[in-house]
């Protein structure tokens, strides 16, 4: 899920701001580009179990009404390796919806691994090595988005990079996207 460009807007200028700590030099800082809420993380997925896949994530989005959304906060993952910025508002909805997709994926035969609870988080800054982020999830603390109305839910692909350039990111592509509430 991919906040609209003004909360994008605002993100960016606090991860700005982050990038300017003493240290943030040993961050790999993601773009703009990438910044998305994962709701289930999927990957491989064989292209035959793509259209089953397809109809079960409708069926989640369309039993799963609109609801309000703001980044806000953060925290890391692995000692350090990850520093992400979180989410406010109607959680629960998220957490279902979240739900929803790892469901859908199972029935269709996506494997999936052990679940785990579902934590919103936005990646912001990744590192090979532990890294004291402490700071940067103090600051992130301070920070809260505009709100906003999530509307719809979306089949993303990573398209990871091959050019073998330290830093590039991947690039991701929505190829189906489903409204929220839509009866059908």
């Amino acid at each position: 899920m991919v906040p609209p460009e003004e909360v994008l807007r605002e993100l960016a200028s606090e991860v700005h701001e982050l990038s300017n700590f003493p240290g943030a030099g040993g961050l790999r800082w993601t773009g703009r580009p990438g910044w998305h809420f994962t709701l289930a993380f999927y990957s491989e997925v064989d292209d035959e179990l793509v259209p089953d896949l397809s109809e079960r994530l409708e069926r989640a989005a369309h039993r799963t009404a609109p609801f309000s959304l703001a980044v806000s906060g953060g925290g890391q993952f692995g000692r350090g390796r990850t520093l992400w910025a979180g989410a406010e508002g109607d959680l629960a909805t998220l957490r279902l919806l979240a739900d929803r997709a790892e469901a859908a994926a199972r029935k269709a035969g996506v494997p999936m691994g052990e679940h785990r609870r579902y934590k919103a988080h936005l990646t912001v800054a990744r590192s090979r090595d532990a890294v004291d982020v402490r700071p940067y999830v103090t600051a992130l603390a301070q920070f809260t988005s505009r709100t906003w109305t999530v509307a719809d839910l979306a089949l993303v692909r990573s398209n990871l990079p091959r050019s073998g350039v330290p830093g590039e990111q991947p690039r991701y592509e929505a190829v189906a996207r489903w409204a929220l509430g839509a009866a059908g």
